[in-house]
């Protein structure tokens, strides 16, 4: 039996979506029957004891749980808050403390880790791990990025060094980040692949569009941090539905969008459905028409995959990793980020106003739209991932560890 450490900032019970979150979750529901996993996390509610294994299962599988600091996810509002209150930190020193706890809990038998954070790599060295480092991210310190700062900025960088050259194995979620690391870190590049992260095309398949009442039915999923670019989502739903007139915004998300000035004005369009799982987000999108992106800068949203696995086309600001995903006439419509927001919010809504009336016309339809994300199966990507790790297991001392009991 091979055993997988995987690590994150989430507790697997809580209410963190997102798609690091997204991808974890896939991992504890869909490892194969040869690897069992301990997953070292947090505790959100406060009634579990740190160190401790208690046995988990979602979906169905079972796995062993650890939390190793307990964080509430409450919002933490200043700048200098979040670097002291840091949920990464605090779970780096929850880690570190129960070291032991962890080799024990592992076992004697070979191991591997399963990164997906740079701050992670300096404890599956002390385990003596070796280790895959997903690359979920691209931005950089002058991007939009609410959760950290300049100061803490730096520190990630010096983790990324660190871990891209522990790093046995590196995946990055799209091309751009691959190219990234060829020019950036060329002693790291070698080791890197493309591997997106996944969509469950068994829960998320397309279904007929309901156009019976003429309300254009918008979905976003996740976080609303500020690289997602909330102000402008709110104001194409405000453009879109001058234009329109019947529009509805579905938000699947804990965020509370009231921190925006400009959710305001489409409040009362807006249907907040808080946190779900991936059934509801599945049942959610079933009675909307299209997704929405307007951020910044992203990975590879798992929400944008199980959107277009759901049959749903997706009005986007542009983004590289979107361009074979996003078609015109098939898939939605991209359109290119303007030179002021106003002019941004007008120029998706256009866009969407056109991808509108092509459902209506049967033009575009849940089945084109689904092949898209065809590619990024569930099935075939994890397999790809198991089998990197079980080519670290066979390695032996030189690749999966066997780990020392403390």
């Amino acid at each position: 039996m091979h055993r997988l450490l995987l690590m994150y900032t989430m507790d697997p019970r809580g209410a963190k979506v997102g798609g690091i979150e997204t991808h974890i979750r896939q991992i504890l529901q869909h490892h194969p029957d040869d690897f069992s996993v301990l997953f070292v996390g947090t505790d959100e509610t406060g009634d579990l004891t740190p160190g401790k294994v208690y046995r988990q299962s979602l979906g169905g599988r079972s796995f062993d749980f650890m939390p190793v600091a307990q964080v509430r996810p409450e919002a933490v509002n200043t700048a200098a808050k979040r670097l002291v209150q840091s949920t990464t930190l605090r779970y780096v020193l929850g880690a570190l403390r129960h070291l032991g706890a962890i080799r024990r809990a592992l076992g004697p038998g070979p191991a591997t880790a399963d990164l997906h954070r740079f701050e992670f790599a300096p404890i599956a060295r002390l385990l003596g791990l070796p280790a895959l480092q997903m690359i979920h991210g691209e931005g950089s310190k002058n991007d939009r990025m609410d959760s950290l700062i300049k100061t803490y900025w730096y520190i990630h960088s010096s983790g990324e060094r660190l871990a891209l050259r522990l790093a046995r194995g590196i995946y990055c979620v799209n091309p751009a980040i691959v190219e990234r690391l060829k020019t950036s870190f060329p002693h790291a590049y070698p080791k890197a692949e493309l591997l997106s992260v996944s969509v469950d095309t068994g829960l998320f398949r397309p279904t007929p569009f309901d156009c019976a009442d003429d309300t254009l039915r918008l979905v976003f999923a996740g976080r609303l941090d500020e690289f997602k670019d909330p102000p402008l989502l709110f104001r194409t739903v405000a453009e879109l539905r001058r234009i329109l007139g019947r529009v509805e915004l579905h938000y699947v998300g804990a965020t509370d969008p009231e921190r925006y000035a400009e959710f305001a004005s489409v409040r009362d369009v807006t249907v907040r459905h808080g946190f779900q799982n991936a059934q509801g987000v599945a049942g959610i999108m079933a009675r909307c028409h299209m997704g929405v992106l307007t951020s910044f800068f992203e990975g590879m949203p798992c929400f944008l995959l199980e959107g277009l696995a759901a049959g749903r086309p997706f009005g986007a600001i542009r983004l590289p990793q979107y361009d074979p995903l996003i078609v015109s006439g098939v898939s939605g419509a991209l359109v290119e980020r303007r030179d002021t927001p106003e002019a941004s919010a007008d120029a998706l809504a256009a866009a969407f106003a056109e991808v509108w009336s092509a459902i209506k016309a049967g033009r575009i339809t849940p089945e084109a739209v689904a092949a898209k994300a065809a590619p990024f199966a569930i099935t075939s990507q994890m397999s790809r991932l198991f089998a990197r790790h079980r080519g670290l297991h066979a390695r032996g001392p030189a690749g999966a560890s066997k780990v020392a009991a403390a």
